[in-house]
């Protein structure tokens, strides 16, 4: 059994902090939330759990703070269970609650990235159905999508050993383990397109109407 998990406990640094944001590129932004930010007549987060939820049985949404901003979405929400830990803190808190609820892994998606594909969850389980791989990650253009995976949550104990010695880094932690690559080759946009900048966001507006 799979449970789905959109990441999203980061603070919006980069796009914030973004020296292409000026005029009114953003009119909107003024430090929120990137997720919470308009994107086409709804929001980024509005586009991501519609797509997320088509694929999975049941959805979270991790997020730190005060939970009332997202109330409105009707997700569960659940925070890091270590501070300052990056998206691996909302990753092994979320593998905490799906174990206590009889789930043997996770899937994950970014918050920031509201193009993936509808088969996404399907061809990582795919990729990991009989082979020896503990985890299967997204991959487009020649990147690797670490914020997007599927993780059993019987690797929560190493995780929080990672963590606990202070590294943040996720495609590292990736590494120390056997774990399959799933690619998509589809182009315009990329269907793992991430939004870091306002500039970004304004590409991808473009994109939802072709």
């Amino acid at each position: 059994m799979i449970m789905g998990v959109i990441i999203a406990g980061g603070k919006s640094r980069r796009f914030n902090n973004s020296p292409i944001k000026k005029d009114n590129f953003i009119k909107d932004c003024n430090g929120q939330d990137k997720f919470l930010l308009s994107f086409g007549d709804k929001t980024l987060l509005d586009y991501i759990i519609q797509r997320a939820k088509s694929q999975v049985n049941r959805l979270l949404l991790n997020v730190n703070g005060d939970s009332a901003r997202v109330q409105a979405y009707g997700l569960e929400v659940i925070a890091d269970g270590y501070e300052n830990a990056g998206p691996l803190g909302g990753i092994l808190a979320s593998m905490k609650v799906a174990q206590d609820n009889g789930y043997s892994h996770i899937v994950t998606f970014s918050s920031d990235s509201p193009f993936f594909p509808k088969d996404y969850v399907s061809r990582l389980v795919q990729a990991l159905d009989g082979h020896t791989s503990k985890i299967a990650i997204a991959c487009s253009g020649g990147q690797e999508h670490p914020i997007f995976g599927l993780w059993p949550v019987s690797m929560q104990r190493d995780l929080a050993d990672y963590i606990n010695r202070g590294e943040r880094r996720v495609m590292q932690w990736i590494k120390q383990h056997s774990y399959k690559k799933v690619v998509w080759d589809n182009k315009n946009p990329d269907p793992f397109f991430n939004i870091n900048n306002p500039q970004d966001l304004a590409e991808a507006e473009k994109y939802l109407k072709i």
